[in-house]
C-alpha cells in the first residue's frame, strides 16, 4: 500500500510539473507580475536613493576643494560638477533637485573663522527630495568641521556606531520582500492552476476512476507546487549571491532555506484550495493575483515596517509573510538568528493550517 501511494503521488507530481512547464500562460502568469514590480522597484531605488545635485566649486583653494570632496563622498548625492550658468540651466530643466555653490572665498573666511555660507537652492517640487537635501547638507558641513580638528572655530567631533555589521542598499533591502512575493505567488499559481485544470479539462473524472487512493492525488499536487517553487527560491537566493545582492554564510545559508521551503509549503496549500474552489484557470489567476499582492502590501513589502503606521503594523503581525520577510533579513542581511524561532513557528503553523485547508477543499469537491 505505501509502494502504491508512492507511485501514485510520483505520477501526479511528474504530470503536473510537465504540464506547468509546457504552458507559456502559466510561466509567465507565475513570474511575469513579480519580476515586472521588481524592475519598479530598481528603477525607484535608482531615482530616489540619491538626490541629484547640481556643484558650484568656486573657491579652489585648501578648504573649498576639501568640502567639495566631502560632498562627493557623502553618498546621498548625485553630483555634477559645474559652472553658475550651467547649474542654472540643469536646475530649470528639473535634472537637478538642489544647486549647492561654495562661494569664491571660502577658504579665506574659513581660516580666519568668519561666518561663510553656503548657498542651497532646492526645488520642492517634492518633499522627498526637499528633505533629503536639508538634511543632508548640514550633515556634510558638520563632516567638514570635524575634519579640520583642532583648528576648527567649531569644535565637532563625530563618533558613528552603526547597530548592523553592514549598510544595506534601498534595492537591497526591496529585493527580499520581492523574493518572498515570487515565492508566494509561484506556490499558489503552480499548485492552484494545476488543480483547477483538472476540473476544466474534466481530467479529474480519470483521476478519481483511477485505482489510487485519493490523498495521493492531493499530496502529488501539493508536492509539484513545492518543489518548484522551492527550486524557483535557491535558484534566486544563488543569483542574488552571485550578483552581490545577498549575503549567506554558515548556518544563516539553512536558515533561508527553512524559511523558503515553509513559504512555498504554505502557498502550495492556499493554491490547491483555491485550484478545488474555482475550478477554472482565469479565476485563479485573478484571485491568485489578487490575495497574493494583497498579503505582500499587509506584510510591509514597500517600506519598513517597523516604522509603518501603527495600524498597519497591527495588521501585519497576521500576515504570516511579515515574519517570512523578518527572518530573510535577518539571515541573509545581517547574518543574525533573532527572533528566528518565532518566525519559524508561525511560518510552520501557517503552513499546515494552509496545507489543512488544501487537502479539506480538494476531498469536498473531490467527494462531491
Amino acid at each position: 500500500m505505501v509502494r502504491n501511494f508512492v507511485s501514485a503521488v510520483w505520477a501526479i507530481f511528474k504530470k503536473d510539473l510537465r504540464i506547468w512547464l509546457q504552458q507559456p500562460a502559466n510561466l509567465a502568469a507565475t513570474f511575469v507580475p513579480s519580476l515586472a514590480f521588481l524592475v519598479v522597484m530598481a528603477f525607484g531605488a535608482v531615482t530616489v536613493g540619491k538626490s541629484p545635485v547640481a556643484l558650484v566649486t568656486l573657491d579652489h583653494g585648501l578648504k573649498g576643494v576639501q568640502l567639495r570632496q566631502i560632498f562627493h563622498n557623502a553618498d546621498v548625492f548625485r553630483i555634477t560638477d559645474t559652472t553658475p550658468q550651467e547649474a542654472q540651466q540643469l536646475f530649470k530643466q528639473i535634472q537637478v533637485v538642489a544647486i549647492v555653490t561654495i562661494p569664491a572665498d571660502f577658504t579665506q573666511r574659513v581660516e580666519t573663522h568668519q561666518q561663510v555660507p553656503i548657498d542651497v537652492q532646492v526645488n520642492n517640487l517634492n518633499l522627498d527630495f526637499t528633505n533629503d537635501i536639508r538634511r543632508a547638507v548640514p550633515d556634510v558641513i558638520t563632516q567638514f568641521y570635524d575634519a579640520q580638528g583642532t583648528t576648527s572655530a567649531i569644535k565637532i567631533a563625530v563618533q558613528e556606531q552603526d547597530l548592523r555589521s553592514q549598510d544595506i542598499a534601498l534595492f537591497q533591502y526591496s529585493l527580499l520582500p520581492i523574493i518572498v512575493l515570487l515565492l508566494t505567488m509561484s506556490s499558489v499559481f503552480n499548485s492552484g492552476l494545476a488543480t483547477a485544470r483538472e476540473w476544466e479539462t474534466l481530467t479529474v473524472k480519470e483521476l478519481l476512476f483511477a485505482p489510487v487512493n485519493r490523498g495521493a492525488i492531493i499530496v502529488g499536487k501539493i508536492l509539484a507546487g513545492f518543489v518548484t517553487t522551492f527550486i524557483l527560491g535557491i535558484m534566486l537566493l544563488a543569483l542574488g549571491n552571485v550578483l552581490g545582492w545577498v549575503h549567506m554564510a554558515g548556518i544563516y545559508l539553512l536558515h533561508a532555506l527553512i524559511i523558503v521551503a515553509l513559504i512555498s509549503f504554505m502557498g502550495a496549500g492556499l493554491g490547491v484550495a483555491m485550484g478545488a474552489l474555482v475550478q477554472r484557470l482565469q479565476p485563479v489567476i485573478a484571485l491568485g493575483l489578487n490575495a497574493v499582492f494583497t498579503l505582500f502590501f499587509l506584510a510591509g513589502g514597500i517600506g519598513v515596517l517597523a516604522f509603518a503606521q501603527q495600524w498597519l503594523q497591527n495588521i501585519a503581525a497576521f500576515v504570516p509573510l511579515s515574519y517570512g520577510r523578518h527572518a530573510l533579513e535577518m539571515a541573509i542581511f545581517y547574518n543574525s538568528s533573532d527572533l528566528f524561532g518565532r518566525d519559524v513557528m508561525i511560518l510552520a503553523g501557517s503552513a499546515l493550517a494552509a496545507l489543512a485547508l488544501g487537502v479539506v477543499a480538494m476531498q469536498r469537491k473531490i467527494a462531491g
